[in-house]
C-alpha cells in the first residue's frame, strides 16, 4: 500500500504539516515544575459538583506551581450541545472562583494556543490525521451502520468482546483500489486508528492519584475522525493537549477504560504523554450503602442548587478543599484566618476511591464561614442572592442598608461569633422579626395564664427605658420576675421546679415573644435597641390587645 498516496487522496486540501503547527504553538515559557492544565467540559448546559472538584484540583495545581489553567470547550459532539451552555459554564465556574488564565471566554478566545473550541480546530486535526494515514497508522472505513450493528450482534452471540478489531476490522487491510472505488461512489467514511496492541499484553502505568496501575493494551481500531471530518474526543484531546502544551490531565476515573487507547495514540503521534490525574467519583450514603451522586436522583449534584440555596462561594470552596485533601482541616484549624489559597494542595492526597459528599458537613462549614464575615460582607452577599431569588426580601434589605447591617452585626466578631445562618435562604426567617411584614404572631406556653403574661407585659411597658444599658435592662426584668412570684434563682428552680410557678427565663420569653413573635431570637436587649422604643412598645401593645 502506498500510504502517502492514500493520505493525499483522503486529505487533498491539507497543506500544513505537523512541523508548521509545532512552530505555531511553541513550548510555553513556564518556570520549571509549572503545571499546565485545563478544564475541558462538553457544553451540555449541566454544570455539576464534579466539574467543580476537577476545576479546583486543576486550578490549585496550576496556580500554586506558577503554571497555567485554560478552558477548552470540547464540542465535537454536536448532538449533545445545548445553546448558551458555554456561557452558563463560564459564568458558573467564575461564580465559584475558578479563574482561567486563557481559553474560551464570553467574548471569544484569550490566549496564544487557540482556537479553544474543538469544532473550530478541524483543520488542525486533519494535519495529524493525514500524518497518521501517511505512516500507515490510520485508514478509512466505509462500514455502514447496518454492517456495524450486524457485527456487534455476531460478537454478542459468540460471547466475544464487542468492537472493531482483528477479523472484524473489515477495512483495515483493504487495497487502494477498493478504497478509491468507494470514494468515487461518494460513500461516507470514518478514519480509524490502526491499533498495534493485543489484549494478551499488559503494562504498568503511573497515575498521579491511583498510583501504579496494570493496564491491558488496546486492540480496537477506534474512530479518529467522524464522517463529517470532526474528530472524536479521543483524537482531539491528544492533539490539543500536545499543542496546548498540557502537562497534567485532570479528569474523572470513568475515563480509565480509554487510557490504553490514549497512551497508544500519543505514542503513534510521537507526542510526550502528559501526567494523568484520575479523580474518583463523588458519592453519597443511600441507606447503608454508598452510591455515585446522580444527575437524575440528586439535586445537590447541580451547581445551580448551591447558588439557589444560598451557600456562599467561600463555603463551597472550603468544603471541597476538605474533600480533596484530608490534611486541609488540620491546616485550617492551625490557620483559621488564612486564605484557602495558602494551603499547599497535593493531588497525591486525593482519595483514589472518591469522596463521600456530606450535606450536613457542608452546612456546618458554611455556618463557620458566614460567622467569620463582617456584617457588611454578609449584607452584600445576601442582597446579591436575594435580588436573584427573593425580590421582596431584596427590596427590604436595600430600602435601609444601615438597618439591615445593624441586624446582621448582632453577635458578630469576638472569639465565639453567632452561627445563625448556614445559607442565605435562612436569613429571612432569622431577620424576619425586624420587619413588621414578616413578624409572626406569638403563641404563648399554655401552662401560663393569659393574665400572667399580660401582667408581665404591662409591668415591662411601665419601666422600659431605651437609655438603660443591658445590665440595667435585665435588672428590671428580674424585678418583674420577683414581683409576680417567679424566681430569678435558676439553681433553686432546677433543684425543685415544683416550688416555683416560673422563672426569669419565662418572663424574658414572654417579652421576647411579644417583641419578636418567636421563642428564640438574638439578644433581646440588642433587638429592641435596633427596633427602637416606639416599634418595640407598639408590638407589645398589639399583643396586649389580643390577650
Amino acid at each position: 500500500m502506498d500510504y502517502q498516496r492514500l493520505a493525499d487522496i483522503l486529505f487533498p486540501n491539507v497543506t500544513d504539516t505537523p512541523e508548521m503547527l509545532e512552530e505555531r504553538f511553541p513550548a510555553r515559557n513556564a518556570p520549571e515544575g509549572a503545571v499546565i492544565t485545563r478544564m475541558a467540559p462538553s457544553p451540555t448546559g449541566f454544570v455539576h459538583l464534579g466539574n467543580l472538584v476537577q476545576g479546583l484540583t486543576s486550578e490549585r495545581m496550576a496556580h500554586q506551581s506558577g503554571g497555567v489553567l485554560f478552558l477548552r470547550v470540547e464540542d465535537t459532539d454536536a448532538k449533545r450541545e445545548v445553546p448558551g451552555a458555554v456561557e452558563v459554564l463560564i459564568n458558573t465556574l467564575k461564580h465559584y472562583g475558578i479563574q482561567f488564565d486563557e481559553g474560551a471566554s464570553m467574548d471569544g478566545d484569550n490566549g496564544n494556543y487557540g482556537p479553544y473550541r474543538q469544532r473550530q480546530r478541524a483543520a488542525i486535526y486533519h494535519v495529524y490525521a493525514k500524518k497518521l494515514v501517511s505512516e500507515g497508522k490510520a485508514y478509512p472505513c466505509f462500514c455502514t451502520e447496518e454492517e456495524l450493528a450486524a457485527m456487534r450482534q455476531t460478537q454478542e452471540a459468540n460471547k466475544e468482546t464487542t468492537g472493531y478489531y482483528g477479523k472484524y476490522a473489515m477495512w483495515r487491510d483493504r487495497s487502494l483500489e477498493d478504497i478509491t472505488a468507494q470514494l468515487s461512489a461518494g460513500n461516507p467514511w470514518v478514519l480509524r486508528f490502526r491499533s498495534t496492541g493485543s489484549i494478551e499484553n499488559q503494562f504498568k502505568f503511573d497515575d498521579v492519584v491511583k498510583g501504579k496501575l496494570t493496564i491491558t493494551e488496546n486492540d480496537v481500531d477506534h474512530v479518529l475522525l467522524k464522517s463529517d471530518g470532526i474528530p472524536t474526543y479521543h483524537f482531539a484531546h491528544a492533539v490539543d493537549d500536545h499543542l496546548m502544551r498540557t502537562t497534567h490531565v485532570v479528569r474523572g476515573d470513568e475515563w480509565l477504560p480509554t487510557l490504553p487507547f490514549h497512551i497508544q495514540l500519543f505514542q503513534a503521534l510521537g507526542f510526550k504523554l502528559p501526567k494523568y490525574v484520575h479523580i474518583g467519583p463523588l458519592m453519597k450514603m443511600d441507606g447503608n450503602s454508598k452510591r455515585k451522586l446522580s444527575k437524575r436522583k440528586d439535586p445537590e449534584l447541580a451547581l445551580t442548587f448551591y447558588k439557589a440555596e444560598g451557600f456562599p462561594v467561600a463555603a463551597v470552596y472550603e468544603y471541597i478543599m476538605t474533600l480533596l485533601n484530608s490534611n486541609y482541616e488540620d491546616w485550617r484549624r492551625a490557620n483559621p484566618d488564612a486564605p484557602a489559597t495558602d494551603f499547599k494542595f497535593s493531588p497525591k492526597k486525593l482519595n483514589p476511591a472518591g469522596n463521600l459528599f456530606d450535606y450536613a458537613k457542608l452546612t456546618d462549614v458554611s455556618k463557620n464561614v458566614i460567622s467569620k464575615m463582617s456584617a457588611e460582607e454578609v449584607y452584600a452577599l445576601l442582597l446579591e442572592w436575594a435580588q436573584e431569588f427573593d425580590a421582596d426580601f431584596a427590596e427590604k434589605l436595600s430600602a435601609d442598608k444601615d438597618y439591615a447591617v445593624s441586624i446582621l452585626a448582632i453577635g458578630r466578631g469576638g472569639k465565639k461569633p453567632r452561627k445563625d445562618i448556614a445559607v442565605w435562604k435562612e436569613a429571612k426567617p432569622y431577620m424576619g422579626l425586624f420587619y413588621d411584614e414578616y413578624l409572626q404572631t406569638p403563641v404563648f406556653d399554655e401552662k401560663f395564664s393569659k393574665e400572667t403574661v399580660r401582667t408581665v407585659l404591662e409591668k415591662f411597658l411601665a419601666i422600659y427605658d431605651p437609655a438603660d444599658d443591658s445590665s440595667a435592662w435585665f435588672d428590671k426584668v428580674k424585678s418583674i420576675t420577683e414581683e409576680i412570684g417567679f424566681t430569678t434563682d435558676m439553681k433553686a428552680y432546677k433543684a425543685d421546679p415544683a416550688a416555683f410557678p416560673g422563672t426569669v427565663a419565662d418572663v424574658s420569653t414572654f417579652i421576647r415573644q411579644a417583641v419578636t413573635g418567636q421563642t428564640n431570637s438574638p439578644d433581646l436587649y440588642t433587638v429592641m435597641q435596633i427596633l427602637g422604643k416606639e416599634r418595640s412598645l407598639a408590638r407589645i401593645n398589639e399583643v396586649l390587645k389580643s390577650l
